[in-house]
């Protein structure tokens, strides 16, 4: 069994046939069948029942898939660490991060990083907060980036930044909110799972506020979003210091006169798996957390 007996199997069975799979190799169809053919007479085992033009798994393939995955994974792995160690003049990093850091703490980090390194391929996925953690902790990222503490015994977390968490509306506010009036406003919020949600609810709970007694009219999936609904006049929100401030100025939106405080961004990496160079050099190029 070789590498790329493995890579033609997973080419053909993620697109269900062998013609496109041996396109998108830069392989013969010949050579992708025979390399099929190779492993399921070596096996005894048929991997793939031929349906028309096209191919499916069978229940053996469909066992064989993960592992031939886990596999290519491994060997992709151990051809990175070689290439690191060429003092970071090629590789890659892996990067995931939540939605307000990823739009408008992480950019400006990455312009130095990619001024530093310019031969590291760098791709960036956005989710919330947890979704940016279930990827590291799945080893899908070498380094996540989050708006709050995670709780996972996996992961290293520690902090690397930091913004202000602003109540803002789209009309003045008469007066610093009290708990009663956080109470009785009407409230445009983010989705659970990111951190924008969770740093609001541990601030209201901080000022006595219980965030199951808040009137929600509008739940949305990204800060854009909710920023424009308040705007618009759908209520109140507290979102990123980062992300209100050009609305702040242009006076689309108004902050209460106190805001939620700081909060943390946290870096994330797993524990046990290999340590990226490239990861480690991104730690260092945003350097150690002065707050």
């Amino acid at each position: 069994m070789t590498l790329e007996q493995l890579r033609i199997f997973v080419a053909v069975a993620e697109r269900e046939h062998v013609t496109a799979a041996a396109r998108a190799l830069h392989v013969s169809q010949s050579a992708a069948s025979a390399a099929i053919a190779a492993l399921e007479e070596r096996h005894d085992v048929r991997l793939f029942n031929r349906v028309g033009r096209g191919v499916e798994l069978t229940d053996a393939g469909r066992i064989f898939l993960p592992e031939a995955r886990a596999v290519l994974a491994r060997a992709a792995a151990a051809e990175q660490a070689l290439d690191e160690l060429r003092a970071l003049t090629r590789g890659s990093l892996r990067l995931v991060a939540s939605q307000t850091t990823a739009a408008y703490w992480l950019p400006a980090i990455l312009a130095r990083y990619r001024a530093a390194y310019p031969r590291i391929a760098i791709s960036l996925d956005i989710g919330n907060s947890d979704q940016a953690a279930s990827r590291v902790h799945d080893g899908d990222a070498d380094f996540g980036v989050v708006e709050g503490p995670v709780d996972d015994p996996a992961l290293a977390v520690f902090p690397i930044g930091a913004d202000q968490l602003q109540l803002v509306a789209a009309t003045p506010f008469a007066q610093a909110p009290n708990a009663a009036w956080l109470r009785a406003a009407r409230w445009v919020m983010r989705e659970r799972g990111s951190g924008t949600r969770a740093a609001l609810e541990e601030a209201l709970r901080g000022q006595g506020v219980d965030p199951a007694e808040l009137d929600v009219a509008l739940v949305l999936p990204s800060n854009e979003s909710v920023r424009t609904a308040v705007e618009a006049g759908a209520g109140v929100t507290a979102l990123s210091s980062l992300v209100v401030g050009p609305s702040l100025a242009a006076g689309a939106l108004h902050a209460a006169p106190s805001n939620f405080g700081a909060r943390l961004f946290y870096g994330l990496r797993h524990k046990e798996r290999y340590r990226s160079r490239a990861a480690d050099a991104l730690v260092e190029l945003i350097g150690p957390w002065q707050g």
